[in-house]
């Protein structure tokens, strides 16, 4: 008996102390519904927050006191780590990670957007070159007879010369001697030819035909060999041709001068075309390639750029300058570029295509590289990505953006700083190498002008 009375005892103080509770509860009215069918249990149950500014805190929907955003519904530290019940606390649960600018606080930290687009990168090689004689059109004027120069055509370097006009004039007794057989030669073919005797009157030809050979194994041209024959005479002096036209760039002989067989009298090169040899860095020799267009800019010419040919990749590495020499063949017209001459080489190498941003756009920890997106009208949210090749200002992205997505170019890292204040972690800062200062006094350069007041009673850290 006396066991039950010590059990019943509690019994009736924890009941009594239960209904003294309801009743008070109920009589200062936190049963009661408000216009929403909500009692102030489940008022105190859903709060509102900024998604800007997380750290307000209020009981009630309404205003950010600091930017003038909408309050958002808080969600629990409890439900937030769990499955979301509903579908709009799970869109809550996703908007953690985002970022919301009020078009003032946008302004102010300057954030701008592009649309990344399909493109292709073209990685420029720059490299420096010499212009050079194009060696397939360089020739030598040499002396194909013995003899005395009796007349030069061209007196000085850098005379412009041509294969139809002579250089000069040799008298040479060989060839004299060689005419008159010729002549003789043709004499006795027609003389011959009225023989009965067919060996004798084909021996005739056979005459004409050596002497004709010879004339012109002493440099002789089948029009002066004609002109000889209609003449019936021998010349005193036989020209001399040069094999292509362009410019004497180095003469050997002078007027009253005995030359031998096979001496040379003159260095002929067209420069109507040439050669520029390039030294590309042993990095960049990969991009390269014959048939590659490259752009010359010469040092002499500003304005002027031509445009050339890769024709060949030399095998060879200079160990100095760790550079490979390619050669690029280009047309000369006026004679603009002369040989020696310094230029300046771009070749542009189309990589592959794919999403083209500004480099600004991507944040860069070390580990990872985070683009913010414009999901909405001043909403953010982070993107991983997989960067490729940068040129310039422009980096190609592998994977993480699609075509058409807002990426920020400016501001990336205030929105990154908004996301670290908000509790997202979006991004490391400890591997930043950039980013706003602070003022002087500690603050942020972009925060806006307060709208209110801020009370201390807003605020729940």
């Amino acid at each position: 008996m006396v066991l039950k009375k010590k059990i019943l005892l509690p019994l009736i103080l924890i009941v009594a102390l239960l209904a003294a509770t309801g009743g008070w509860l109920y009589k200062t009215g936190w049963f009661e519904k408000d216009g929403h069918g909500h009692s102030k249990l489940e008022h105190k149950v859903q709060q509102w927050t900024c998604s800007m500014h997380p750290f307000i805190v209020k009981d009630k929907p309404g205003t950010c006191p600091i930017c003038g955003m909408e309050l958002i519904k808080k969600i629990d530290d409890a439900s937030a780590g769990g499955a979301p019940q509903t579908a709009e606390q799970k869109a809550q649960v996703d908007m953690l990670g985002h970022v919301s600018l009020s078009p003032t606080q946008r302004v102010m930290a300057n954030v701008a957007t592009v649309e990344a687009k399909n493109g292709t990168l073209s990685k420029e090689i720059n490299a420096v070159g010499i212009v050079q004689f194009d060696q397939t059109r360089q020739a030598k004027v040499t002396a194909w007879i013995a003899g005395r120069i009796d007349q030069l055509h061209v007196n000085s370097v850098g005379a412009i010369v041509s294969k139809d006009k002579p250089v000069a004039e040799v008298y040479s007794p060989d060839l004299l001697s060689t005419q008159q057989e010729y002549l003789l030669a043709i004499k006795s073919r027609d003389q011959l030819k009225s023989s009965p005797i067919p060996s004798i009157s084909q021996s005739g030809d056979g005459l004409v035909a050596s002497s004709k050979q010879r004339l012109m194994l002493f440099g002789v041209k089948e029009s002066q060999i004609a002109a000889l024959e209609k003449a019936g005479k021998p010349n005193i002096r036989l020209p001399i041709y040069t094999p292509l036209s362009g410019i004497v760039i180095e003469k050997m002989v002078q007027q009253g001068q005995y030359v031998n067989t096979g001496e040379v009298l003159f260095n002929i090169a067209d420069l109507s075309k040439v050669w520029i040899e390039i030294d590309v860095f042993e990095n960049e020799v990969p991009y390269i390639r014959v048939g590659q267009q490259v752009e010359i800019n010469s040092s002499a010419e500003h304005k002027v750029s031509s445009r050339g040919t890769i024709s060949f990749i030399y095998p060879f590495h200079d160990p100095k300058t760790h550079t490979v020499k390619a050669r690029v063949e280009m047309a000369n017209p006026g004679m603009r570029l002369k040989p020696d001459m310094f230029v300046n080489a771009i070749i542009k190498v189309p990589l592959v295509k794919g999403i083209v941003i500004p480099v600004t756009a991507v944040i860069d920890t070390g580990k990872r590289q985070v683009v913010w997106i414009e999901t909405a009208a001043g909403m953010f949210e982070p993107r991983d990505v997989q960067v490729g090749e940068r040129v310039e200002e422009k980096v190609q992205i592998l994977s993480g953006l699609k075509q058409g997505d807002k990426v920020a170019v400016s501001g990336g890292y205030l929105i990154d700083s908004e996301s670290q204040l908000k509790g997202g972690g979006t991004v490391d800062h400890s591997q930043h190498t950039g980013g706003a200062k602070p003022d002087a006094k500690g603050g942020n350069p972009a925060a806006p002008a307060k709208k209110d007041t801020l009370k201390m009673d807003d605020m729940k850290m």
